[in-house]
């Protein structure tokens, strides 16, 4: 006797997200940090005063919700790619503030 979901599987099958091939979601991921570091790196040379705590939270903050935000609402797996890219943007870029902050203060 064969378990079938019957009309399930079909609304089951809407709401995942359509993930890419496991190396084009690393390589993403890692040309994200990489684009991330890049970014800071452009930021740092505007010299524009800004509390750090404010700067932290919108480094962190706002490609975390974009990526998050392109990852789920994503239907297509190029969309889910942009997600994952924009989401590993956050840690990239916090990191070369703490190493700038560490490397200015001590």
């Amino acid at each position: 006797m064969r378990f079938s979901l019957g009309c399930l599987t079909s609304s089951y099958v809407r709401f995942v997200i359509p993930l890419p091939r496991a190396w084009l979601l690393t390589s993403a991921l890692l040309v994200g940090c990489a684009a991330g570091q890049i970014a800071a790196i452009l930021t740092i040379l505007l010299h524009v005063s800004i509390r750090p705590d404010v700067a932290v939270g919108l480094v962190i903050a706002v490609p975390s919700i974009v990526g998050l935000l392109l990852m789920l609402i994503a239907a297509r797996r190029w969309a889910s790619v942009a997600g994952a890219f924009i989401l590993a943007m956050a840690p990239g870029w916090l990191s070369v503030l703490v190493l700038t902050q560490l490397v200015s203060h001590g």
